[in-house]
C-alpha cells in the first residue's frame, strides 16, 4: 500500500507496509496491525524493540511516553517515512502524517494550492475545487481558498494541514504532538476538531495521536503508555493520567 503524502516524502516497502483487504463473510480486521515492530536508527541503540499496537477502528487513540520513548519514531514508521528492521504493519487505509510545526509540510503560496497536493488523482478540475472547498469547511477555514498561508495563525496553519490530510482519503491520521507549538486556545481547538472527526458518524476516520500531555488523554477513546520501544496495552485515557507521576510523560 502506498501512504498519500506531500510530494517529496517516502513510503514504506511493500514488505514492511501492507493494504490488509477483509474479504466477505469475514470478521472486520483491524484497521492498524503492528506486530513485533523493531527499528534502530545508524549506529544507535533500539528506538522500537518488539512493539505491538492495535487501532480497532475510528476515534481518538493517543500514545504517551517520555523523549526517547519511541513514539515520533512509531509513527514515521506507519507513515512510510522510514523503513523497520523487524516486524510487520498491516493496515487497511491510506495514512496520513500531521507534523508538529506545520510551516513543515505546507509547500504551496494559498491554501487552495496546497491543497491539491493531497487531493487523489482521476477527479476533474471541478472535483478538484468542489473537495478543496469541502476539506476547508470541515476545519473551519471556509472561503480561504486563495488565502496565503503565510498569512495565518499557528492553529490555522494546522487546521491546514489536518484538512489536507482528510483531503487524501486517509482513514488514519498520524498526529505527532499536533499542539505542541499552538496556545492554549489553539490547543484546545485543534484537540476538540480532530475529536470531532474521528467521532462523526459514518466518518470511518482514526487518529492515532501523539502527546506528551497528560491532560490531553481525558478527551481520547484509548491511551497507550509508550516506553523503552514499545506500546503497552490501551487504557481508558483519564485513569491512565492519573496513573502517571506530574511530569512523568515530559519530553
Amino acid at each position: 500500500m502506498r501512504n498519500r503524502q506531500p510530494a517529496g516524502a517516502a513510503s514504506a516497502p511493500a514488505s514492511a507496509l501492507t493494504a490488509d483487504p477483509t474479504p466477505a463473510g469475514i470478521a472486520q480486521r483491524p484497521l492498524l496491525q503492528v506486530s513485533d515492530l523493531g527499528f534502530s536508527w545508524p549506529g544507535g541503540r533500539p528506538a522500537l524493540s518488539g512493539c505491538n499496537l492495535q487501532i480497532p477502528g475510528p476515534g481518538l487513540w493517543m500514545l504517551v511516553g517520555g523523549n526517547g520513548s519511541g513514539k515520533s519514531t512509531l509513527l514515521r514508521l506507519l507513515a512510510g517515512l522510514l523503513q523497520p528492521s523487524s516486524g510487520e504493519i498491516h493496515c487497511r487505509s491510506r495514512t496520513a502524517l500531521v507534523f508538529q510545526n506545520p510551516d513543515h509540510q505546507l509547500l504551496l503560496p494559498s491554501c487552495g494550492s496546497d491543497l491539491q497536493l493531497w487531493l487523489p488523482g482521476g477527479l476533474t478540475m471541478a472535483q478538484r475545487q468542489q473537495r478543496v472547498r469541502e476539506a476547508l469547511a470541515l476545519v473551519g477555514l471556509e472561503g480561504l481558498e486563495d488565502r496565503p498561508i503565510h498569512t495565518l495563525s499557528g492553529g490555522q496553519k494546522q487546521r491546514l494541514a489536518i484538512a489536507g490530510a482528510v483531503a487524501s482519503g486517509a482513514a488514519l491520521l498520524l498526529l505527532d504532538e499536533p499542539t505542541a507549538l499552538l496556545d492554549p486556545t489553539s490547543q484546545a481547538e485543534i484537540l476538540a476538531l480532530i475529536a470531532r472527526l474521528s467521532r462523526a458518524p459514518g466518518a470511518e476516520l482514526a487518529a492515532l495521536w501523539v502527546t506528551h500531555r497528560l491532560e490531553e488523554l481525558e478527551h481520547c477513546d484509548g491511551a497507550a503508555l509508550m516506553s523503552h520501544g514499545q506500546a503497552g496495552p490501551w487504557q481508558n485515557g483519564a485513569s491512565l493520567a492519573r496513573a502517571l507521576p506530574k511530569g512523568g510523560a515530559e519530553r
